[in-house]
């Protein structure tokens, strides 16, 4: 079995800290990972996507309607990569927007958040909406969102990964002054999930 995850973002929500997390808790627990390069500009305000595959798959690269499970960081990236999902997908997404420079210079317009979310909400059937940026802020810090995020999709059904692993690799891979905060956020984002 191959569980795929295709994770979405903007540069500095930390997606890419997320998937490394997410690689090494399935190296660690003996599962073969394939993971794509970034696709689109790391730095603060690009769009930033991953494939995560776990399992015994050779390309990282994920189809439409393949993903088990995406993540998104933003709404509007949500939307963007919903060609990734399919019946049976889990989608996570935070429901704190971040506006593109792109939009504050006036080149593009934002869509509405509530026609965004509406359009979520009649478009996936398994939704989890978290808004990770108040979550994360309840926990100590906004910069802990993408483990909010990171802790709804270990809650999710079928995610190949324990918590308890998924844990180990969080205290590995962030410095060890933030690990408290984001243990809170990571449990937070959790119960989001693991209540409904």
């Amino acid at each position: 079995m191959i569980y795929k995850i295709h994770l979405t973002g903007v540069g500095g929500q930390g997606t890419i800290k997320t998937s490394t997390i997410i690689g090494e808790a399935a190296i660690k627990k003996g599962l073969n990972v394939v993971m794509s390069e970034v696709h689109g500009m790391a730095q603060r305000g690009g769009v930033v996507n991953t494939d995560i595959k776990i399992g015994n798959a050779k390309s990282p690269l994920i189809g439409k309607g393949d993903a088990d499970l995406i993540i998104g960081f933003e709404p509007a990236e949500t939307l963007r990569s919903l060609d990734k999902a399919g019946e049976k997908t889990f989608v996570i997404t935070n429901s704190a927007r971040i506006i593109p420079f792109t939009v504050s210079l006036g080149m593009s317009e934002y869509p509405k958040i509530n026609d965004v979310m509406e359009f979520l909400r009649s478009h996936v059937k398994n939704l989890f909406v978290i808004d990770a940026e108040k979550v994360a802020k309840e926990a100590g810090n906004i910069m802990s969102l993408n483990m909010v995020l990171l802790g709804a999709a270990t809650a999710t059904p079928n995610f190949p990964l324990e918590r308890e692993i998924v844990i180990e690799a969080m205290k590995e891979n962030l410095p060890p002054k933030a690990i408290d905060i984001n243990l809170r956020a990571f449990e937070a984002g959790f119960l989001k999930v693991r209540s409904k």
